[in-house]
């Protein structure tokens, strides 16, 4: 059987595709250490806490079942590339990138998958990634495919893009076609809405993930005069806030806004529970999202665990980091998907 190792693991995202494709992943190595009890206790596997850069080879390729397709999977921390971030100046974060295609090249995996930002491929004039591709071309040649890819078209329930990277030793290797029209777009009430109601500042009774921060009495008033797609605009005078009254915040429309029940989501964010951090107002209720929402919108399964409840008291800058930061799981399971076929293809198991 195949072995899968993924760098930069988070929470598990990536993981969770290969594993519910039925994939046998191995390990999952990052530098936050509270991505282990997400990681281990929702996938059963190992979970190492190290940096990329720090990573020998050796280590990392004998983690891999010997005599068997190796598949190395990750996405690098794609803050410096982030559309939020993006006219930020950055130092050397975005040695990430090259520290992984050094690691790639290294281990020679049979087959590599990375996804990130869709901005990493413009980031410094695009000659970030042109240098990730030339380094991979030693060893992968020409079969290397990528693509800027809608979530939505894969069945997630958020307007998301996402670079996909793949490349593979055996032959050409792509991603499967779109499994969703536009007209068959997942929404927010197919995905959240069979959990129970929950006021700002509450917590279900019955899944305490399923908690939603506590509002000012000025922002419960903001949200009940929003609409759904709607932003401030759609307030009293007296409720704005004072940069929305400058001519420079006018532009700022995509915050303070409520979701469309019938549509998918916007991106999910690390910061996706507060409501004035973007268009997070639930469609209906009057809050920001939950975390476990916000789980849900990145096709996490309902019972996926973030933390030790019994060891550790939640936090919402904390979960709200490990969900926002992960790869959409159902994008991961159509990633892996891909790569079975591949495999099939040249006469391979998964």
């Amino acid at each position: 059987m195949a072995s899968v190792i993924d760098i930069f693991c988070g929470a598990g995202g990536l993981t969770h595709g290969f594993v519910r494709q039925g994939f046998n992943v191995v390990a999952g190595i990052d530098v936050d250490a509270a991505c282990k009890y997400p990681y281990e206790k929702n996938n059963k596997a190992r979970f190492i806490h190290k940096s990329v850069s720090e990573l020998r080879p050796d280590e990392v390729g004998a983690l891999f079942v010997s005599g068997k397709p190796k598949i190395l999977i990750g996405c690098a921390p794609c803050q410096p590339f982030s559309s939020y971030t993006y006219k930020l100046q950055y130092s050397d974060k975005w040695q990430l990138i090259d520290d992984f295609a050094d690691l790639i090249v290294a281990i020679k995996p049979d087959i590599f998958s990375m996804e990130n930002v869709p901005a990493l491929v413009r980031y410094k004039g695009g000659e970030v990634f042109k240098q990730f591709i030339r380094t991979l071309q030693p060893v992968y040649g020409d079969d290397i495919w990528w693509q800027v890819v809608h979530t939505a078209d894969f069945g997630v329930p958020q307007m998301r893009r996402r670079l996909v990277v793949l490349g593979s030793r055996f032959g050409p290797i792509s991603l499967m076609e779109e499994t969703h029209s536009s007209s068959e777009y997942v929404s927010v009430h197919e995905t959240v809405g069979h959990l129970p109601e929950v006021a700002a500042g509450e917590v279900s009774d019955s899944d305490s993930l399923h908690r939603a921060q506590g509002l000012s009495e000025i922002n419960l008033k903001r949200i009940r005069q929003s609409k759904p797609g709607g932003s401030w605009r759609d307030w009293d005078e007296y409720l704005l806030a004072p940069c929305h009254r400058k001519a420079s915040g006018r532009t700022y429309s995509a915050v303070y806004g409520r979701m469309k029940a019938d549509c998918p989501s916007p991106t999910i964010t690390t910061q996706a529970y507060g409501y004035g951090t973007g268009r997070f107002g639930h469609p209906s209720q009057d809050r920001a999202l939950s975390l476990r929402e916000m789980a849900l919108l990145q096709t996490f399964p309902d019972d996926y665990e973030f933390l030790d409840l019994e060891k550790s008291v939640c936090s919402f800058k904390q979960i709200g980091k490990l969900i926002g930061n992960a790869v959409p799981v159902l994008l991961a399971e159509r990633i892996a998907e891909s790569i079975e076929r591949h495999l099939q293809e040249y006469g391979h198991s998964k």
